[in-house]
């Protein structure tokens, strides 16, 4: 029954991957493929493990991954929902309308910093979106620009994985008690950097960034400026403080950080409702501005999809596939760790593997199954691996355009080809990849 579990799972990963070819959005095979896997499991009569590795009913089971994953999906509707309304009041004008160089290389050291310290607070998706539109301004010839997105995609990704709100992976593994924020900023940071700045240096060397951005209309979508309205500056404040204030919250008050999460919404919210973005603001164009809005802007499908996913993952962490020889009970994932362990007996290449591994394959899925793999008794919090994989599922996946959210999006909106990703930038992201890596193992017997 285990075999029928994995194949289940694989049919349903492969539906997820080949989402554009199939014309299926991967929600669908993520939520289908959940819902089966349980009903296997429920239906054959399978032993299932849940808290402490302990037997349980599967009930009791659902309910408590069903518990764990709820952290998760409310903690990223929040920080959604609070990225909205500061987009509603147009707050990330405040950042983008301010740039004016046209030198190729100051453009691009600027880019990719603004890019790297925003994602840090804001998803890389969300990030990647607000500096194309910056850069459809900034450069008006698509083949130019393309260049600079690319590097968008790298700072988005190498940004996030060093704050604990800033990727998916990354708060996946703090809400689940793997990594804390200020082990995560420590050990991490100094790699992520490493990561995006030396593509970035060795960019600046390279002839398409020599001289000043061609002046002209080209092929850009829109050169006009945002307004800026006048809420805009007290929203984009109140919206990152809100973000950051989250992790403050969970360290002086030991809850959950969507409690946090919570916390700044509600006061976010609370503000938009008696702010007035408008001199002449009436209640006809109120509700242009509020949080109902915000609320149908956010993509409801990528909520439904990690559901749908780590439902998945939680059923494979719980089927049980063997028994220690103490009579112990071991999970599929368990027992698939222990088979890695022993074909690799160094962990630190197999987290950098299931780096690269990233860039193939959904990063979501591969940190679900890497957390349920490894037991918090034999890997506390903050221990290397976790600090690793939080590193390399967030970083690796810039290696290919579609390995990521951030890349998905930037191939969507400039048309950029595979191909022509993987020739000129595929290289670079992979130096700034290893260089991290090689870096974290370096730094962190030091700093321990």
């Amino acid at each position: 029954m285990i075999a029928i579990l994995a194949i289940v799972f694989i049919f349903g990963y492969a539906a997820i991957v080949f989402e554009h070819p199939l014309k299926l959005d991967k929600t669908v095979p993520a939520i289908l493929t959940g819902a089966i896997l349980w009903s296997i499991i429920s239906m054959s009569g399978l032993e299932v493990v849940g808290e402490g590795h302990d037997l349980g009913t599967v009930e009791s089971v659902l309910l408590y991954h069903l518990g764990k994953i709820a952290e998760i999906l409310f903690f990223l509707l929040g920080a959604m929902v609070i990225v909205e309304l500061v987009d509603l009041h147009q707050g990330f004008s405040i950042i983008t309308n301010r740039i004016r160089t046209t030198n190729k290389v100051k453009l691009l050291w600027l880019i990719s910093t603004i890019t790297f310290f925003l994602s840090s607070v804001l998803d890389n998706l969300t990030t990647t979106i607000i500096m194309i539109s910056l850069l459809r301004k900034l450069a008006p010839d698509r083949l130019e620009r393309i260049w600079f997105v690319s590097f968008v995609i790298i700072a988005a990704n190498a940004g996030g994985a060093w704050s604990p709100i800033g990727d998916v992976t990354t708060t996946m593994l703090w809400i689940g008690k793997k990594i804390s924020t200020i082990g995560l900023m420590t050990d991490v940071f100094i790699p992520s950097i490493i990561c995006i700045y030396l593509p970035v240096f060795i960019a600046s060397l390279m002839p398409h960034f020599k001289g000043n951005m061609k002046q002209g209309v080209g092929d850009v979508v829109s050169t006009t400026e945002r307004q800026e309205l006048l809420s805009s500056r007290v929203m984009l404040m109140l919206g990152i403080c809100g973000l950051i204030f989250v992790p403050i919250f969970k360290q002086i008050t030991h809850l959950p950080p969507y409690m946090g999460m919570m916390v700044s919404l509600a006061i976010v919210w609370l503000v938009s409702e008696f702010i007035h973005p408008e001199v002449n603001f009436d209640e006809e164009r109120r509700h242009l501005y509020s949080a109902r809005h915000a609320l149908s802007r956010v993509e409801m499908s990528s909520i439904l999809f990690f559901l749908g996913i780590l439902l998945a993952i939680g059923a494979l962490e719980s089927a049980v596939a063997t028994h220690h020889a103490d009579g112990h009970p071991v999970g599929f994932l368990m027992a698939a760790a222990e088979n890695l362990q022993h074909a690799v007996p160094n962990t630190d290449i197999v987290v950098i593997l299931l780096g690269v591994l990233s860039a193939i394959i959904d990063n979501v899925p591969l940190v679900a199954a890497v957390m349920g793999m490894y037991p918090m008794d034999q890997f506390p919090i903050d221990d290397k691996l976790w600090q690793l994989i939080a590193f390399t599922a967030g970083t690796g996946g810039s290696m290919l355009i579609i390995g990521s959210a951030a890349g998905v999006a930037a191939m969507g909106m400039e048309r950029i080809d595979f191909i022509w990703y993987l020739k000129n930038i595929a290289w670079l992201a992979l130096i700034g990849f290893l260089a991290g890596s090689f870096a974290f193992l370096g730094l962190y017997p030091l700093m321990h």
